[in-house]
């Protein structure tokens, strides 16, 4: 399959290619067109970011529907964003223009004018999120199989963003139901840049066919600029080192802004909370020099208009644009030539990196580049492990593993994942009106993602349902949905798998600002898209917040939320502590406090062992795992080393060290951890017998014993700890310099 596949392509979309001047298809391209026009397989689009997946995978299913014209929508494209699914919109109509093949979005944006007329006349692509498409299931099932009975090709885009999340799930659940639904057998293509496990990939996206998946691959050899700064904080004890933090922190704020002045530029944060601050801090830098305000704020709680004004003043702005955004433009949305992509702080994961990494340097000669902009609190006095530079060494780990190895995390499906087990359950339920319990039984467990439920298991979750009213028996001894289960069914609200908290509007007259969840009284001060409001008046009713614009004290209204950590990236950190390479990209303040960080580990013993002396009876355990095994061991001291050691208190610093405290000897505690690790046969033995932790959105609606097994399975990671623990023993010491 060599062939250049160009003149086998629609004439619009060969008239598109030369539109834009393209000199050649790209590898990827020509790699999927050979697979598309010549096999029945699926598709694994696995190339770099800029790297062209998108066309890779719309070029030959266009052309298809260009031969042979669809009956009903013949393209599927389902995108994690609504951002994200505005801007493949607005591409596509760019090269639909000539081709006659309609394309429609649909999510909760879009006016219902528009999904009335594709109702009518199913036909071209449709773009949709995962939510909106469970709307379509469950409330129009009668119209499935005239949208869909001649769908050709169903398009993932970001594939690594569903793998091993509820919404990955739940997309398992849909495709499924539209091809029983509709009667089709689409070819299945997933798109993404940061994957390294192919055969988890592939694996995920052909569940529940019979159907092999073909891998693009295009690696790339794009040029990286990466510097990494570091911003020491003191602890501000009295009035003099209150006096201190400010300069600090005025310090810190000044280089972000000269870093992004005049440029168009992307700051990521961790956090909602970083980017109000950080954009509301750039417009006082801005204000103070007299200076243009050209600043954005862009994350899940701003209205819609004021991201896309932000998506615009990006990418085809006139002038300079700073924007500090979340997750939100992490993943795919094209935002042109930015000049710099700054990261505060350091990701929690290889993967957010990659995919933050690649907002940059989108054109051919241009290089991929990031500023890391690091800043740690520092203080002589505090706990040894609190002397660490965590999040400068976690920014050199995720940047050596992926660098140097192409490592990114390796995705996992949940084996037992309880709450979307009943989202599915009632959604599948809400669109067949009624039904047996074997009938929904065997519909629900033959989806691929509930192929390790077991029946026993799922005739325990219905007597469960039809006991607290989510369901009810009719005379016919049928199943439906009970009282208790509509109130839950029947919100919009319940189309997403993920947890939302109720939000509140946030209007000034009436321009929509975004949305708040805890709600302030009046007269209060808060943050939102990078200005302050003052609270005039809160309308509960219609869940609205009236605000005007203030001055003064910033506040924001989210709470602090990390990422979890692979164990790989935990153990990366130690291997950087304890080296003694200078990485070329660190700054002079970086380097020298990396070096600090490694003379006080050396003598301290901070490396040479699991368990080290905190003073008094306290004692440090420093595991060196991830997060999840992190919290096994929390569990496995505070549920089984208690009582038997006498802990008067263990106290997570996650995910990296425990302060213990009790009338215990290092060398005990550590025997004590690895003894029990090895007694433990699965993780239930680390639960009190009425404990049932949960893990998803609707958990709190399933049996309570299932929800306990599901955490034991899903929650924890007894083999991870065991493992992760013996790396760290094994530690070679003399690699200990």
């Amino acid at each position: 399959m060599s062939e250049n596949p160009f003149y086998r392509l629609a004439p619009f979309v060969q008239e598109f290619i030369y539109k834009k001047r393209w000199e050649s298809l790209r590898p990827a391209q020509i790699e999927a067109c050979n697979i598309c026009f010549h096999t029945p397989h699926h598709m694994l689009i696995a190339a770099g970011t800029a790297s062209g997946k998108t066309e890779a995978a719309f070029f030959p299913a266009l052309t298809e529907l260009h031969e042979r014209p669809s009956k009903s929508v013949g393209i599927l494209y389902i995108g994690p964003l609504k951002a994200l699914i505005n801007d493949q919109f607005e591409r596509l109509k760019d090269l639909l223009s000539e081709g006659n093949i309609p394309v429609w979005h649909w999510h909760g944006d879009v006016p219902q004018a528009e999904k009335t007329r594709l109702m009518r006349s199913p036909s071209g692509v449709l773009q949709i999120t995962p939510e909106s498409l469970e709307g379509l299931l469950m409330n129009r099932p009668n119209a499935i199989p005239a949208l869909f009975h001649d769908l050709r090709y169903i398009i993932i885009d970001e594939v690594h963003a569903f793998m091993g999340a509820d919404r990955g799930i739940q997309v398992l659940s849909e495709l499924a139901r539209i091809e029983r639904m509709a009667g089709c057998k689409p070819r299945r293509v997933g798109l993404s840049a940061t994957l390294s496990d192919y055969d988890a990939a592939t694996a995920w996206l052909a569940a529940g066919t019979n159907q092999g998946v073909d891998v693009v691959s295009s690696p790339g050899g794009r040029k990286l600029r990466l510097r990494v700064e570091h911003f020491s904080f003191p602890d501000a004890r009295d009035e003099e080192q209150a006096e201190h933090l400010h300069n600090a922190r005025k310090v810190y704020y000044d280089f972000i802004y000269e870093s992004t002045h005049r440029k168009k530029a992307l700051i990521f944060t961790n956090s909602r909370t970083d980017a109000e601050v950080t954009i509301l801090e750039m417009r006082r830098v801005a204000a103070r020099r007299q200076e243009r305000d050209v600043f954005h704020v862009h994350h899940g709680s701003i209205s819609a208009m004021l991201r896309e004004e932000t998506e615009a003043a990006l990418r085809t702005g006139s002038g300079p644009a700073v924007a500090a955004a979340t997750v939100t433009l992490e993943l795919g949305i094209d935002l042109g030539e930015l000049e710099r992509v700054v990261q505060l702080g350091a990701p929690y994961s290889a993967s957010s990196f990659v995919q933050r990494l690649g907002r940059s340097g989108r054109r051919e000669d241009m290089a991929s580049e990031m500023l890391f902009v690091c800043p740690e609190e520092e203080d002589e006095e505090a706990q040894l492990p609190a002397r660490m530079p965590w999040t400068l060494m976690r920014a050199i780990a995720v940047i050596e593993l992926y660098v140097k190895t192409k490592w990114v995390e390796p995705l996992e499906a949940r084996k037992m994942p309880m709450g979307v087990l009943y989202h599915q359950t009632m959604s599948m339920l809400k669109s067949m009106g009624e039904a047996e319990p074997k009938e929904l039984a065997e519909a629900i467990l033959s989806l691929a993602p509930f192929a390790q439920i077991r029946v026993d298991q799922y005739q325990l979750f219905l007597n469960y349902l039809i006991e607290t009213d989510h369901l009810q028996w009719t005379e016919d001894r049928t199943l439906i949905i009970g009282l208790t289960g509509e109130k839950i069914v029947n919100n919009y609200r319940f189309y997403a798998v993920f947890k939302d908290d109720e939000e509140h509007k946030v209007l000034n007259g009436s321009e929509e600002i975004g949305s708040i969840t805890t709600v302030p009284p009046p007269g209060y001060c808060f943050s939102l898209a990078g200005k302050l409001w003052k609270v005039e008046e809160v309308d509960h009713k219609h869940k609205s917040v009236y605000v005007k614009a203030a001055k003064g004290k910033v506040d924001t209204l989210w709470l602090g939320a990390g990422g979890d950590i692979h164990t790989s990236v935990v153990q990366k950190m130690r291997e950087v502590l304890s080296d003694t390479v200078i990485y070329p990209y660190l700054s002079p303040q970086a380097v020298n406090r990396l070096e600090r960080a490694r003379r006080l580990a050396r003598e301290s013993g901070l490396l040479k062992q699991v368990v080290i002396p905190a003073g008094g009876d306290s004692l440090y355990v420093l595991p060196w795992v991830g997060s999840k095994s992190f919290r096994t061991l929390e569990r496995l001291m505070k549920h089984n080393l208690s009582d038997k050691l006498a802990l008067r208190s263990v106290v997570p610093m996650e995910p990296y060290y425990f302060v213990v405290s009790g009338k215990v000897d290092g060398r005990t505690l550590l025997a004590e951890i690895m003894s029990e690790c090895r007694a433990a046969e699965d993780a239930s033995a680390l639960l009190s017998e009425d404990e049932a932790p949960y893990l998803g959105k609707y958990d709190e609606f399933v049996a309570p014993p299932l929800i306990r097994e599901a955490f034991a399975v899903d929650g924890l990671d007894l083999n991870g700890l065991k493992e992760g623990l013996q790396q760290t023993l094994t530690w070679d010491s003399s690699s200990v310099k």
